[in-house]
């Protein structure tokens, strides 16, 4: 679809980027000829990533370990890759993180677990690569990965849907205060690209959400290459009057119920009793893999 080299010369971080989609996202970055940075607090999975991306691809995956709810702790990290080999000239905002609860169950440590990570990870980020940016007078594209929810809200992801709107809202405010340096802000919106850490948080006990499928317009999950490629795309040169945009990449299913979880209102106590637990159990194995 695109032509060999689009993005030589560009160095892009992506934040979440040793699994998932930003994995995905990394992935096609690196086969278009960008130099490619991925952060996360796990250190396993990105040097995991990065050995069997350059293996595939060539290139150059670098890893930093960094907790963006820390301020400090982004700061320092990108600093560090602007002290090895200069600016980025993108950010892909991939990092967060997501489960499903009756908001009436939440508790303020699970509110905060998603906003802090979604909400003000993704801001800190992106105020550190920006002001480098505009002290140092370089241009800059920033892609943020939201939610269909942004747009309708959505039950039982209340967390998620508040931070993810926030992140749209700062796309469209940042593309009008940073247009006149040359910097790009762009945001997608995926419908459902079926990954194994959202759906053991988003549909536990089900591979994908069948439910939201089968109500899809186009009656499909998407396919991972055509959010790579919308993702490649946006970090391109050829769409610089494209700025402070959400693009929906969900066949449709936004203008159906929203892309919401309204299917989960059959569910009764046992249900979610049955879902906590399971995402209980996947956290503790998440944590069990960060202090390994």
């Amino acid at each position: 679809m695109f032509k060999k080299d689009l993005l030589k010369g560009k160095r892009i971080l992506v934040t979440g980027g040793g699994t998932g989609l930003g994995r995905e996202m990394a992935a096609r970055y690196l086969e278009l000829g960008a130099d490619i940075f991925i952060c996360g607090r796990r250190k396993a999975p990105l040097e995991k990533t990065a050995a069997e991306l350059t293996a595939r691809h060539g290139g150059s995956v670098k890893c930093h370990i960094a907790d963006i709810r820390d301020a400090q702790a982004v700061d320092a990290t990108i600093q560090a890759i602007w002290d090895d080999g200069g600016p980025l000239t993108g950010l892909l905002n991939n990092a967060a993180g997501n489960f499903i609860s009756r908001t009436e169950d939440l508790s303020a440590r699970g509110f905060d677990a998603i906003a802090n990570t979604v909400l003000h990870g993704t801001f800190y980020v992106t105020h550190a690569v920006g002001k480098r940016w505009i002290a140092g007078k370089n241009k800059g594209s920033v892609v943020s990965i939201v939610v269909t929810w942004v747009w309708a809200g959505s039950p039982f992801v209340v967390p998620s849907a508040m931070s993810k709107a926030g992140v749209h809202i700062m796309t469209k405010s940042l593309a009008v205060e940073w247009g006149r340096y040359g910097i790009r802000l762009n945001a997608i919106a995926p419908g459902i690209f079926p990954t194994e850490g959202a759906g053991k948080r988003l549909a536990p006990g089900r591979s994908i959400r069948e439910d939201a499928v089968r109500v899809n317009p186009l009656g499909r999950a998407g396919n991972m290459a055509e959010l790579q490629n919308l993702a490649a795309f946006l970090m391109s040169d050829g769409c610089e009057f494209l700025t402070g945009q959400t693009i929906a990449l969900d066949g449709g299913a936004n203008l159906v119920n929203g892309g919401s979880f309204n299917e989960l209102f059959e569910w009764g106590d046992a249900e979610w009793q049955a879902a906590r637990e399971a995402i209980k159990a996947q956290n503790e194995k998440d944590k069990a893999q960060r202090s390994a």
